[in-house]
């Protein structure tokens, strides 16, 4: 976070607060929003609140952050907000006839503190901006160019799209993947049940008959009696992993290091870097349709595309730019990009319809997601169906196996009686 002054272009001091990866990309931000930044300060939570205004800032800025607010919910005041812009309502009434519409609390709360800064003479953006983990960078960029060109109502229009997409993306991942996890599950709690409460009966029976096992009987039961024995220990190694995974994934390379491995997944790694790409190229073509500078745009949109490895990829071709290079050269070295979706952007480049060309891209891969996606579940289903047949057959061979030698022994002691 960080807390800016600057003059904009009619001279007038202005200041605010912006997410961003250092201060250099909070002054090439201003730049492109046409503010001179005066002065630029890192803030750390509530001791910056009297640069921010005293502790009434920081209290709000605690009190109004993403609380039980889903995307649905902001799908729906996107919407609104285009119907009513688009209208010509002042902004102040159209906050306050949506919050006495919306039933999220969280949300009222957010339109509430929006209409007080607005009031008192902060524009939407800057008013926007005290809430960042519901509103990103993206979501400010595209409002503030709204503002200044004076089509707030197309801003939104293209902000509720992109969301929209987002959802369907969600949602078709989600499906995708619901079948599944359910199987992985099913599979886990069967097995849990054999060899906690099943497997102890049958070697209770065994142990009174005395009989050579099998080896396959024999692992069955030693099995079992780890998960008797160190249950309480598995489930502290599984809590213990888990935290210092979400610790370490928390870390800048952590997270790097885990968003790049996870393109590499068997059956979704291609997913999610064709979703990942999908994002840039959409995110690109509506910052460059609504006139956003591209040094700019592109620092945006590494925190958009929802990977850090891919973002940072982004981060490389906006230095390339910065440094004189073409867009088209940036992307031939990131190395993201298939040959035709090279070529769509040389062409964009050279004819200057960069925004279409990349609408065409985004287009592009969502076909190729939603193909791989109806994919995923045909590719799975075999996978399953062997996990499924190996525990089965594992189960069986011990069972069967412990019944042959039931009777062997049975058998045996009839003869000699």
């Amino acid at each position: 976070n960080f807390f800016y002054k600057g003059r904009d272009h009619d001279g007038a001091l202005v200041s605010g607060q912006l997410q961003a990866v250092s201060a250099s990309d909070v002054a090439a931000d201003l730049f492109g929003r046409n503010i001179t930044p005066i002065e630029i300060n890192e803030t750390k939570g509530a001791g910056d609140s009297k640069s921010r205004g005293g502790k009434s800032g920081s209290a709000l800025s605690q009190l109004f952050q993403n609380q039980g607010i889903k995307l649905e919910d902001l799908i729906i005041f996107t919407r609104q907000m285009f119907s009513l812009t688009k209208s010509g309502m002042p902004l102040d009434r159209a906050l306050r006839g949506l919050e006495a519409s919306i039933v999220n609390p969280s949300m009222k709360r957010i339109l509430r503190d929006v209409t007080q800064q607005l009031e008192k003479g902060v524009d939407l953006t800057g008013a926007l901006s005290r809430h960042p983990k519901t509103f990103n960078q993206l979501y400010l960029s595209l409002v503030h160019v709204g503002e200044n060109t004076g089509r707030l109502d197309l801003a939104f229009r293209q902000i509720g799209k992109y969301l929209e997409l987002e959802r369907d993306t969600t949602k078709q991942v989600k499906s995708a993947t619901r079948y599944p996890l359910f199987v992985l599950v099913a599979i886990a709690v069967a097995l849990t049940v054999i060899m906690m409460f099943v497997i102890p009966v049958f070697a209770d029976t065994f142990l009174q008959l005395q009989a050579e096992l099998p080896w396959q009987t024999v692992l069955l039961i030693d099995i079992s009696n780890f998960f008797m024995n160190y249950w309480h220990v598995m489930l502290g190694a599984i809590a213990i992993s888990w935290i210092l995974f979400v610790r370490w994934k928390a870390t800048p390379k952590g997270l790097r290091t885990w968003d790049r491995r996870k393109l590499r997944f068997p059956l979704m790694g291609n997913i999610l870097e064709r979703i990942a790409l999908s994002r840039f190229a959409r995110t690109f073509s509506m910052m460059m349709s609504a006139g956003v500078p591209i040094v700019q745009a592109l620092g945006v949109i590494s925190r958009a595309v929802g990977n850090a490895w891919i973002g940072d990829h982004v981060l490389k071709m906006r230095d390339g730019i910065s440094k004189g290079e073409s867009l088209y050269h940036t992307a031939v070295k990131s190395g993201m990009f298939s040959p035709l979706v090279l070529q769509m952007i040389s062409v964009g480049e050279v004819s200057f319809n960069m925004d279409e060309l990349l609408e065409e891209v985004a287009d592009l891969y969502d076909a190729d997601t939603e193909y791989e996606l109806k994919r995923l579940g045909a590719a799975i289903e075999p996978i399953l169906i062997v996990c499924m047949s190996g525990r089965v057959l594992i189960w069986a061979l011990g069972v069967f196996l412990q019944k042959r030698d039931f009777d062997r022994v049975g058998t045996s002691h009839e003869w000699r009686d």
